[in-house]
C-alpha cells in the first residue's frame, strides 16, 4: 500500500476514533451530567468524577489529534482505556459489548496513528520471518 493512501485510511480511522470517543464518552460526562452519574454509579463509582474523567478525556483527545503530540496523547489515552476495562471487568459487564469496547477504540486510536505517522511505523514495523517467505 502506498504511504498516501496509508495516511488517508490512518486519519479516517482517527477520525472514526475522536468522533466515538467524543460522541459517546467526552459529551455525556460534560454535558448531561446526570447521564454521566447514573452511569458512574452503575460502575461502582462515587459521585462527582464524571467531569474530571471527561476533561481528562478531553485533554488526551486533544493531544491526540495534534500531530507533534498525538504520541502522547495515545499513550495517555491508552492508560485511560486500561482503567475503563478494569472498571468493567470489576462490575462484570458483557466481554465483547462493555470490556472489550475499549480494546475496539484502542486498536482504531493506535492502528489509525500507525498508519498516518512513518516514525511510530519504523519503532513498530510490520517484520516477514527471515526464511519462511511470510
Amino acid at each position: 500500500m502506498n504511504t498516501k493512501t496509508m495516511k488517508w485510511i490512518g486519519y479516517a480511522l482517527s477520525g472514526v476514533f475522536a468522533v466515538v470517543l467524543a460522541g459517546a464518552s467526552i459529551t455525556p460526562k460534560l454535558f448531561i451530567p446526570d447521564i454521566a452519574a447514573e452511569s458512574f454509579r452503575q460502575l461502582g463509582w462515587p459521585d462527582g468524577y464524571g467531569l474530571t474523567v471527561g476533561l481528562i478525556e478531553l485533554a488526551c483527545l486533544a493531544l491526540y489529534l495534534v500531530p507533534r503530540t498525538a504520541i502522547l496523547g495515545a499513550v495517555l489515552m491508552t492508560g485511560l482505556l486500561g482503567g475503563a476495562i478494569a472498571t468493567q471487568m470489576r462490575v462484570e459487564n458483557p466481554l465483547f459489548t462493555h470490556t472489550l469496547f475499549s480494546i475496539y477504540l484502542g486498536l482504531f486510536m493506535w492502528g489509525g496513528l500507525w498508519l498516518r505517522d512513518a516514525d511510530l511505523r519504523a519503532v513498530f514495523p510490520f517484520r516477514r520471518r527471515p526464511g519462511t517467505g511470510s
